[in-house]
Parts: C-alpha cells; sequence; structure tokens
C-alpha cells in the first residue's frame, strides 16, 4: 500500500513553482489558512478542490497524493 504524501507534495510543488501559500489560494478559490492546513496535515481538500490544484500544478492527482 502506497503512503498519501500529500500534505509534502504540495508544499514541494507550491514552493517550486514560487508561489506563497496565498497565491495557491488565490488560485484555487480558498482562504489562505486553508493551504496552511493542507500542507500541515490538519485537513485534506476534497475531490473537486484536489483536480484544482493538479490543474495548477500539472499533476495527476495519483502523482499528487503518492
Amino acid at each position: 500500500m502506497r503512503k498519501i504524501m500529500f500534505a509534502e507534495n504540495l508544499k514541494e510543488l507550491r514552493t517550486a513553482k514560487g508561489l506563497t501559500q496565498a497565491e495557491l489560494a488565490a488560485l484555487v478559490g480558498v482562504d489562505q489558512r486553508t493551504v496552511s492546513a493542507w500542507e500541515n496535515k490538519v485537513s485534506e481538500p476534497g475531490f473537486e478542490m484536489l483536480a484544482r490544484l493538479c490543474d495548477v500544478f500539472d499533476e495527476s492527482i495519483d502523482e499528487m497524493l503518492t
């Protein structure tokens, strides 16, 4: 079974793209605190939001989660 690495992947992709949490939040339509919660493993996005994040980073859902 593969370990879900969403929080780590999100932070790595965001910083590689030179985005702040606030900038990413604006791109996907959430508050900066939501992005922070995702990166700190407090919460995870639903499927629709995960799809938006995949679009921003040009990644597949599988790549975002593993």
